[in-house]
């Protein structure tokens, strides 16, 4: 690989009130086509979809909406019927969802001390949904389970008092299983894979997500507050897929999760963090102009974290392709940045969709391969004890001839922006992206390691 300096470039584009790509309803129809079709091929008669505001992402994905304030489900039967059971509070979103339905009111799903009156039970109630004795029934919830030591079909992640009512409703002679993994299974889930339209959509908030977190960085100066810098990180509305974080200094103190009132000194060690749907931006580095206002016992910061840890995101991008088994990812980042030194714990690198980590095929002997319209988070987490982390989180997409082809054609100011990405990051970052990744972050391997030296990042350049 080149030699890794610390050189002046310029900082990378950033876009401002980029239009929201909206989901066809040709992409909710070819969604719901895929789940009836792996429903078929695992063998199951209904699929029940649970979701609540924290974990949304399978129901969203065939209505179009999450259940504020409650929980909801979606009963999908093999047919083709799909039946919403909402709370007080989402009944009247069920004429807007993006499937055609019909709907159950299900006031236990709703607010405490609202009206929970009914005439039937909820096991009656997901009885007129078709849940009926005899069938195989699947049952999703937002997590898969992946531990060789449990029987993952019958883990469920579900509120019990929902499975118990599935239960109930079903009766003894019905199967009743986690199929959570139709949806985001690393090697086949419906969800893992985008089409154009998907991606279009997705990159508007890794657009959102990159911008803000750039203009937080220009902004980090001592004297201001993490609150400060933190209200830098929310963007034209839009809810956050992840905690931001806007850290100075020694984190969770008082066991907090959110900027305070914290005052930035220079040699602090900060972390920005945001992120929305499609992508999130994240860094770590120190409140100094250079190495000389480190601390003494740091002061080898670049050389033994961060250009370390950018070598290490370097050959992820380099070297990430189709047809790559996540296993061979994963031992490319083990033997760049040996875990036992540096401490990393998680997978270097998941999925990203709606959720800021949708799953990942990247892991130990992972077969689970890389597949056109995948959308991945640069995720390498090292740990020095002493020493501040390093972090440049972003997000690419994974799209063959064809898929570019057709994001160039329908989308052009979008396809112009990932020319702009590429180019800067080859001539500015000296890093050579192969022709299917996609940067749809706009701060992919930029590294700035001190903060109050906006001119400086980590280069890749001629050994």
């Amino acid at each position: 690989m080149s030699a890794i300096v610390l050189s002046a470039v310029a900082e990378p584009t950033v876009w401002h009130d980029v239009p929201s790509v909206t989901l066809s309803d040709q992409t909710l129809r070819q969604r719901k086509a895929r789940v009836l079709a792996q429903m078929r091929r695992h063998g199951y008669d209904t699929l029940i979809v649970y979701a609540d505001k924290e974990h949304g992402g399978n129901f969203e994905y065939l209505t179009g909406f999450i259940p504020r304030f409650e929980e909801a489900l979606l009963v999908l039967h093999r047919e083709g019927e799909a039946v919403l059971v909402l709370g007080n509070e989402n009944l009247k979103l069920a004429a807007f969802a993006r499937l055609e339905n019909r709907v159950i009111h299900a006031p236990w799903f709703s607010l405490p001390n609202q009206p929970m009156s009914n005439e039937k039970s909820l096991p009656q109630l997901l009885q007129d949904a078709g849940i009926s004795s005899g069938k195989t029934l699947g049952l999703v919830g937002w997590k898969l389970f992946t531990g060789s030591a449990d029987d993952r079909s019958q883990m469920f992640d579900l509120p019990a008092f929902i499975v118990d009512a599935i239960r109930q409703a079903a009766g003894p002679q019905a199967v009743v299983v986690n199929a959570t993994a139709i949806f985001i299974a690393p090697d086949g889930g419906v969800r893992t894979v985008n089409s154009a339209n998907e991606l279009a959509h997705y990159e508007y908030g890794a657009n959102l997500a990159s911008t803000a977190i750039l203009t937080a960085l220009n902004a980090i100066e001592p004297g201001k507050t993490e609150k400060q810098i933190g209200a830098l990180l929310t963007a034209e509305g839009q809810p956050n897929s992840v905690v931001m974080i806007a850290a100075t200094g020694d984190r969770f103190a008082d066991a907090r999760l959110y900027p305070g009132d914290k005052v930035i000194r220079r040699g602090d060690k900060f972390s920005l963090t945001t992120g929305f749907k499609g992508g999130l931006s994240s860094r770590a580095a120190y409140v100094v102009g250079d190495e000389t206002e480190l601390a003494p016992e740091v002061a080898d910061y670049l050389d033994v974290v961060a250009k370390p840890y950018f070598r290490a995101v370097v050959s992820w991008l380099e070297n990430l392709r189709i047809g790559m088994r996540g296993g061979e990812m994963y031992d490319l980042i083990e033997r760049v940045l040996p875990k036992a030194e540096y401490h990393w714990h998680l997978n270097p690198g998941h999925l990203v969709a709606d959720e800021e980590w949708l799953c990942s095929p990247v892991g130990p002997d992972s077969q689970a391969s890389i597949r056109s319209g995948m959308l991945l988070q640069i995720d390498i987490i090292p740990s020095r004890a002493g020493y501040a982390g390093a972090s440049i989180e972003d997000t690419v997409a994974v799209a063959d001839e064809a898929l570019r082809e057709e994001l160039a054609e329908n989308w052009p100011a979008l396809w112009q922006r990932i020319v702009t990405r590429r180019a800067y990051i080859r001539q500015q970052l000296g890093i050579v992206l192969p022709e299917e990744v996609l940067p749809l972050s706009n701060t992919v391997g930029y590294l700035r390691p001190w903060l109050l030296d906006q001119r400086r990042a980590l280069v890749c350049t001629a050994s």
